[in-house]
């Protein structure tokens, strides 16, 4: 299976039955070790050792969608329901600004409140105030026409996890006014609009297999996206897979090291979610070829009501204090935390 690794670090596409057969075995020791080695070498040759920050703003938890995993789905009539204003988003990019941070991660559930002149509003007041940082948006399926609008206020990146590439998988994650090929159609045009564009899916997620996961993988291939953000499935008590076993940080880690030999210069996030199933999650998450991380900038009192799944960690942890915890972690895997935008670099 060595030899299976080799073929994807020389831009090689596998079969999806070589894809499916490395993912069986992805707790096969030797091979692990191997393909991480190999994943953390091809990080290098594009970032060094340099890790990008993120700071996530998660501005409403309002959703109109009802994804079954999702613990602010429209139907959980157990949560707080919060919309910060601009002020309040302007204040979390000072905060974030101060403390080095040059990339900003608005993040909410599909809000039909925030229309495209309200977000067009926000992106132009952070430009105008950070005209060096970046602005990632992580606000769900739109049109063609409102990305467009977006794009040419100012918004440099998107992120939109497809969670699953495999049609019936993807059906029984999402109820059924939500279709994969929307989904897909959404990245496309989000890329031909000149966004740098991140999709990403759960690990360990219910009825998810092997077959799944390496769809996942042919279908990043095809995207080719800037970004990917990989984290566990971890279940919500509030949603109809409470209860559900959640993902490992094993395979998690496993899928995120082949996708960085898929897409060498991928933009890939050791997240919060990994962090949160395992206390090393993080660090497992860099030594596998990620390079970004995205400690959250959100007001602290409205966190615990952006609960997307069960125990998530740093929900009371102050902005400064998460900094310096995230980059003691970076550190001690022989990384650094770089100050930038951290853009993807073009593909050598």
């Amino acid at each position: 299976m060595l030899e299976l690794v080799d073929k994807l670090e020389k831009q090689t596409i596998l079969e999806k039955d070589e894809l499916i057969k490395l993912i069986e075995n992805y707790d096969n020791e030797e091979l692990r070790e191997y393909l991480f080695e190999v994943a953390r070498k091809v990080k290098k040759e594009h970032y060094g050792n340099d890790v990008y920050i993120r700071g996530i703003v998660e501005f409403s938890n309002y959703c109109q969608q009802d994804c079954f995993y999702c613990g602010i789905r429209k139907s959980n009539q157990n949560v707080e329901r919060y919309r910060l204003n601009i002020a309040d988003i302007l204040q979390s990019c000072q905060n974030g600004y101060e403390l080095g941070f040059r990339t900003f991660v608005l993040q909410s559930g599909e809000d039909a409140y925030f229309d495209d002149d309200k977000l067009i509003e926000v992106i132009k007041e952070i430009k105008n105030q950070y005209p060096d940082c970046a602005i990632t948006l992580s606000v769900g399926e739109r049109s063609y026409e409102s990305y467009k609008k977006l794009y040419n206020a100012g918004a440099d990146r998107y992120l939109l996890r497809h969670e699953s590439a495999n049609d019936e998988h993807y059906s029984k994650l999402h109820p059924d006014n939500l279709s994969l090929q929307n989904r897909k159609q959404c990245l496309y045009d989000l890329k031909e609009v000149g966004f740098q564009v991140g999709c990403g899916f759960m690990v360990g997620s219910p009825y998810q297999s092997a077959s799944c996961l390496a769809d996942d993988l042919l279908f990043i291939h095809d995207l080719q996206p800037a970004m990917v953000g990989i984290g566990p499935f971890i279940s919500h008590k509030d949603t109809p897979f409470n209860g559900k076993e959640s993902g490992t940080s094993s395979l998690t880690t496993f899928m995120m090291a082949l996708t960085r030999l898929i897409v060498p210069t991928v933009l890939l996030p050791a997240t919060t979610a990994l962090g949160s199933i395992d206390p090393q999650g993080r660090e497992k998450g860099i030594q596998a070829g990620g390079n970004v991380v995205m400690p959250n900038l959100s007001p602290l009192n409205t966190r615990k009501n952006y609960l997307l799944y069960d125990n998530k960690i740093c929900i009371d942890d102050k902005p400064s204090d998460c900094k310096d915890c995230i980059n003691a972690r970076i550190e001690s895997t022989g990384n650094k935390i770089v100050i930038g935008r951290g853009d993807v670099v073009s593909n050598k």
